[in-house]
């Protein structure tokens, strides 16, 4: 059980960053800039919600345990 809850969060955590890194980018795409320039902030926008799932699970773990 506790596996399946770990594959399915995992995948979760990457459907939102992957959706919030294209959102980032279409934004960016809407303010003139260049592809170069919104694939850099998609891809910053997706390293940083990695990054903060990361850090919460971190965090999690230590106040539970």
């Amino acid at each position: 059980m506790t596996v399946a809850v770990v594959l399915l969060t995992t995948a979760f955590v990457t459907v939102v960053a992957l959706l919030a890194a294209a959102g980032a980018g279409k934004l960016a795409r809407m303010d003139n800039t260049s592809y170069p320039t919104a694939l850099t902030r998609a891809a910053t926008t997706f390293v940083a919600v990695i990054t903060l799932a990361a850090v919460v699970a971190g965090t999690l773990v230590a106040l539970l345990t």
